[in-house]
């Protein structure tokens, strides 16, 4: 009869572990799709995710080798690189048509910023999400299982780490970036859609990439006199007026 009793709780064992796999493969399958099929009709460029694991019960999940291309006519073939994205969500939101993300934490974010006189890849990044997220008619927005907009919320980002290359080739410059760190993202709306969401951090990433671009200018100004010193601030300034910021 024990031994008995020691098979049923080890079938019963076994079960309850391949089940919680083939849930957390189901979901991260989930995710690694819905990434893939949605994300390109925000960004308008190619966008691939290669992997995503989540947890049911925990919520916390990790998604790795997100990668967003350039938009046309620029000359690298992606914008940013994210080899690593750790997520913390709140396991019963998960199935809700709003899903709350308490924590995001990227590092070693590879972005590359390519320039012309008056245009930036990022810049224009941005703008094809502006549009997608003014678009009323925009086309494959993520649904729930009730037809109604899925809607996001996160309570903290952080990216860390973050590196940007500046131009393409054998003359590029690979230089730090500031922290990016956003607080509450959608929870006064009680959720924001993916692309309001997606617009929301890009538009600081941005800054940090900014603020990465004029404080080089500013170092190559100062060791290379009052000159070029005028022409690194000018540049930076051009580089402020791409994202609309302020001179």
């Amino acid at each position: 009869m024990k031994r008995k009793l020691l098979w049923a709780a080890g079938i019963l064992t076994a079960f309850l572990v391949l089940g919680y796999l083939g849930i957390t493969l189901f979901l991260g399958s989930a995710v690694k799709a819905g990434v893939n099929r949605f994300a390109p009709s925000i960004t308008q460029t190619p966008v691939r995710l290669e992997g995503a694991l989540l947890s049911p019960f925990s919520g916390s999940g990790t998604l790795t080798g997100l990668l967003v291309g350039n938009p046309t006519g620029w000359s690298g073939d992606k914008a940013f690189y994210l080899g690593k994205v750790h997520l913390e969500i709140a396991p019963r939101s998960i199935f809700s048509d709003c899903i709350v993300i308490n924590d995001v934490e990227i590092d070693h974010a590879e972005f590359v910023y390519e320039t012309k006189v008056v245009s930036s890849n990022i810049g224009d990044l941005l703008k094809n999400m502006q549009g997608a997220s003014s678009d009323p008619s925009h086309e494959a927005q993520p649904t729930t299982k009730k037809g109604t907009p899925l809607k996001l919320m996160v309570k903290h980002f952080a990216l860390t780490n973050g590196r940007v290359t500046l131009g393409f080739g054998p003359t590029a410059l690979t230089l730090p970036m500031p922290p990016v760190v956003l607080n509450d993202l959608g929870t006064q709306q009680g959720g924001i859609s993916p692309t309001d969401l997606t617009l929301a951090v890009m538009r600081t990433v941005s800054g940090s990439i900014v603020s990465a671009t004029t404080n080089a200018a500013g170092k190559i100004g100062s060791t290379m006199g009052a000159a070029a010193g005028h022409a690194a601030k000018s540049a930076g300034q051009t580089v402020k007026g791409l994202f609309g910021g302020k001179e």
